[in-house]
Parts: structure tokens; C-alpha cells; sequence
């Protein structure tokens, strides 16, 4: 006990005075001029241990080189991942085969139906003239370039193509691609690059978002086809946004949507890209020869004049009843494209009678509009057959060849509705020959629009095919979902 007393009162003593240095300026400590504080001092010492514990290097233990019996266990107890993920039970994976071109009437799974699954909306699969220019190239051609447009594959129908669609366009010149879908993903990348900024609606379908994607560019989505929710995005990256003025700034749309058959309302989207000063990338492919009063697109329909369009671009696949793609705009923008686009450079050209039926296509409408009021007709008469579908709703645009119906009250899982009108697809096929599709999406596709059963009309479609379509539709959706 007599031993306890001096130790503590020992301890005190040191806390005491340690507390006080540390709480006190150090008046005694100067250094170069400069009176040092006690926590100064304390800091630095911290500073010191975590500058040596970062320099440090790392321990590492000596590795033993493994022995032949546990290298043999470790490779038979490695399991490889999946290529892909396993396959849902109850996925749909084997779809209807086609034996016949793809015109109004075809042959699938070996009978005859009624195709409304095919974009060809001009009617023009089958057509005699344009079968003869496609014999003709061939006769004169062979079968393809078998070569890049930069090298050696440039045929002169080529040129001829290109040429017809920009005076048919009333642009200034135009560039072909060897496939349709590839396009406008490879336009996209060649003139928006990392540091861009692309404003675009989400509703593009996947063609435009691997495009997107591609460029590294810095996208931005507003609403579907809403255009307070565009002004409002465009005025948010402008708004006080000194760097948004020196670097490159684009929208792109789409004329017609694949995914809901809308038409975008080009009038206003230029208003907009002229006031917060953009460049406007428009995706023509289901709008270019049904679009306007003669065919010319999206323009032609809202009276825009074509060189307010910075950039557009086509697949040939729809009203051409071709295959292929175009990009038409002005000189330099097409010129760019010559030795900048993937598309382009790396691909061999479209094959010469593809090129020729692109022509030939393009005569036909210039010397045939009143296939357009036929078009019309015929997807008035959709809309009106088809207003009272049990269970179904029409989501797209009166003058869109794309009709399109979607459920009326969702399940809440895609999936499920999904299973719900692939029933219907499949049950109309079957019991009435009517062969329709719905609108599924891949894994990688980021669109976030309802999906639903999409119905491409073609001037070729008869009366009596819309009334067949629209009996049978409402019959089976009146049974599927009345469950």
C-alpha cells in the first residue's frame, strides 16, 4: 500500500505534464523563426509513420511451385462459365419458317398465310421490273463486288444508286452501306466521339443504341417522343455550361419508331435544335418512300426543308424491298463517311443487283404515287378494324405502316406479357393462317417501351386480308386474355 501511493501520484505527474505540452504552445520550440504547437507536432508524426507505411513494400510469401498431383486436381476441379445463359423452360425458340419471298401471301411452315410480319410496305417483293434489273446485274455483275467500296469494290451502279437517292432526297450527295442495320451504327461513331454529348429518345431501337454505345460518347435520354422532356434536357446541359459550347452536341431520333410505330414531330425537335444550337442524326428506315406526299420521308410530311437535317440515314430493307443502307446529308458529311465509318470501310459493298433493285424501287415510287394512297388506305382501314380488339389497344401513329397494339392492362412482367400475345401470335397463325409477330426484344436491348404485337400493313395487303387479320385477332385476344 505505502508503495502504491508514490507510483500514482508518479503517473499523475507525467500525464500531467505531458498534457500540458501537448495542450500548450511549445514557446521554447522554434524552428527556423517559427513557434511549433504541441498537435503540430503530433501531426507530423502521423504523417511520417503513414508516409514510411506507403513506401513500404508488401510482404510476400515465397511460393511453392505446386506438384504434379495437385495441378491435375485443380484442373479436373475447374469448370469452365457458360458461353450464354441456360435456356428458360417454356422459352419460344423455334419460330415459323418461311418457304416463299416475303410478299403479302407466303408460305410458312408449308401453307399458305397472310404476312403481315414484313416490312414491305411499297408491295414491291415480286415485282417484275425490279426482278428483270436484278436478272440484268446479275448477267452483267455476278453475284457480288467481293471487295471493300474503298478498294476495289466500287461498281459503277453503285454510284448510279447513290446518286439516284440524292437527287430523289434533294441532298447534296449520298453514301451506300452494304447492310441495312449496321447504318446508322456505324454513322453514329463516325461523328460523335468520346466527349460528345448525344441527346437521344429512348425509344431508339437496338441499331441506335449499339450506335450510341459505340461512340463513347456521352448520351443523355429524354422521354419517348415527349417534347417538354427534350427542351427540358437540352436547357439543363446548356444552362450556364460554358464547356457545352466548344465541344459537339447531337440529337438523334428516329422518323418512325420501331418500338411503338410513333412518329417523332420533326418541326419541333428543329425549333429545338436551332434554339439550343445541335445537330439533328434521323433514322429514316420506316418512314423513307411511305412518309410525305411522295414518298420522300419525314421532311416531305411536316414540310421541313431537307437541309435543316443534319444527318440521315435508311435501310433499304423496308419500302425498297432491297437490302442495304444509306447516309445522305451534305458533301462533307457524306465524304467523312468515305474513310471514317467502320460500315463502310471495312465491309465489301453492297452486291451490284441489290443496288440495281434500289433503283429500280425508287423509279417505281416516283412513277407510281398513288401506291402511297393505297398504303394509306389500307392503314386507315387497320385502325378502324382493329379500334375494338378485346384486351388491345392501338399505340402508334395514324399514317405509321407499323400498327401497333399493346396490352390494355399489363400483367406487371414483361415476361408474362410477353407469354400472354406470343400465345396470340401463335393461335392466330395456327387456327386462321395469319401470320403476325410480336415485338420481343434481345437481352441487349435497353428499351424500356411496352412491348406488344407489331403489324407492318403493305400496299399489297387486300381488304379482305385486313378483315381476315382483324376477325381472327379479335376472336383469339377475346380468348387468351379473357382468362
Amino acid at each position: 500500500m505505502d508503495m502504491a501511493f508514490p507510483v500514482a501520484n508518479a503517473t499523475a505527474a507525467v500525464l500531467t505534464r505531458v498534457s500540458a505540452a501537448f495542450n500548450a504552445p511549445l514557446a521554447r520550440a522554434v524552428v527556423f523563426g517559427v513557434h511549433i504547437d504541441g498537435h503540430l507536432v503530433v501531426e507530423g508524426l502521423l504523417i511520417a509513420v503513414i508516409v514510411f507505411q506507403l513506401t513500404r513494400k508488401s510482404y510476400k510469401p515465397p511460393k511453392k511451385p505446386l506438384t504434379e498431383k495437385e495441378i491435375d486436381e485443380l484442373c479436373n476441379e475447374w469448370q469452365p462459365e457458360p458461353l450464354c445463359p441456360p435456356i428458360k423452360e417454356g422459352a419460344r425458340i423455334d419460330t415459323p419458317m418461311l418457304e416463299s419471298a416475303a410478299g403479302p401471301h407466303t408460305i410458312v411452315d408449308g401453307k399458305e398465310v397472310v404476312n403481315f410480319a414484313s416490312a414491305n410496305y411499297l408491295g414491291l417483293i415480286g415485282n417484275e421490273k425490279i426482278i428483270d434489273s436484278c436478272v440484268g446485274s446479275l448477267e452483267k455483275y455476278g453475284v457480288g463486288s467481293c471487295g471493300p467500296r474503298g478498294f476495289y469494290g466500287t461498281i459503277d451502279v453503285h454510284l448510279d444508286c447513290e446518286a439516284k437517292i440524292a437527287n430523289f432526297l434533294g441532298t447534296p450527295d449520298s453514301i451506300l452501306y452494304s447492310y441495312g442495320i449496321s447504318t446508322i451504327f456505324s454513322v453514329i461513331p463516325a461523328f460523335c466521339k468520346k466527349g460528345d454529348i448525344i441527346v437521344a429518345d429512348e425509344g431508339v431501337h437496338w441499331a441506335v443504341q449499339n450506335g450510341l454505345h459505340l461512340s463513347r460518347s456521352t448520351v443523355v435520354y429524354f422521354k419517348h417522343n415527349d417534347m417538354a422532356s427534350l427542351a427540358s434536357t437540352l436547357e439543363k446541359l446548356t444552362r450556364g455550361n460554358k464547356r457545352a459550347e466548344k465541344i459537339r452536341r447531337y440529337i438523334v431520333v428516329e422518323s418512325i419508331y420501331q418500338n411503338s410505330g410513333q412518329i417523332a414531330p420533326l418541326d419541333e425537335i428543329v425549333r429545338l435544335k436551332e434554339e439550343y444550337r445541335f445537330r439533328v442524326i434521323l433514322e429514316e428506315s420506316h418512314s423513307f418512300g411511305v412518309l410525305g406526299k411522295s414518298g420522300r420521308g419525314l421532311a416531305e410530311h411536316y414540310g421541313v426543308p431537307i437541309e435543316k437535317i443534319d444527318i440521315i440515314t435508311a435501310g433499304m430493307g423496308n419500302a425498297l424491298a432491297t437490302d442495304g443502307g444509306f447516309c445522305t446529308g451534305s458533301v462533307r458529311v457524306v465524304d467523312h463517311q468515305r474513310l471514317s465509318s467502320s460500315g463502310y470501310v471495312f465491309s465489301a459493298s453492297l452486291p451490284p443487283y441489290l443496288a440495281s433493285a434500289a433503283v429500280s424501287a425508287v423509279n417505281y415510287l416516283e412513277e407510281n404515287p398513288t401506291v402511297l394512297s393505297t398504303l394509306r388506305s389500307n392503314i386507315a382501314l387497320m385502325h378502324k378494324e382493329l379500334s375494338d380488339t378485346p384486351g388491345l389497344e392501338i399505340s402508334s401513329h395514324v399514317l405509321s405502316p407499323i400498327v401497333f397494339l399493346k396490352l390494355k392492362k399489363s400483367t406487371g412482367s414483361p415476361t408474362t406479357d410477353l407469354d400472354l400475345l406470343e400465345t396470340i401470335t401463335e393461335r392466330v397463325l395456327k387456327e386462321d393462317s395469319v401470320f403476325i409477330v410480336t415485338s420481343k426484344k434481345s437481352n441487349l436491348d435497353r428499351c424500356k417501351l411496352p412491348i406488344g404485337i407489331r403489324l407492318f400493313v403493305s400496299a399489297g395487303h387486300t381488304e379482305s386480308d385486313i378483315f381476315t387479320l382483324s376477325n381472327s385477332l379479335k376472336r383469339v385476344s377475346a380468348s387468351v386474355l379473357s382468362d
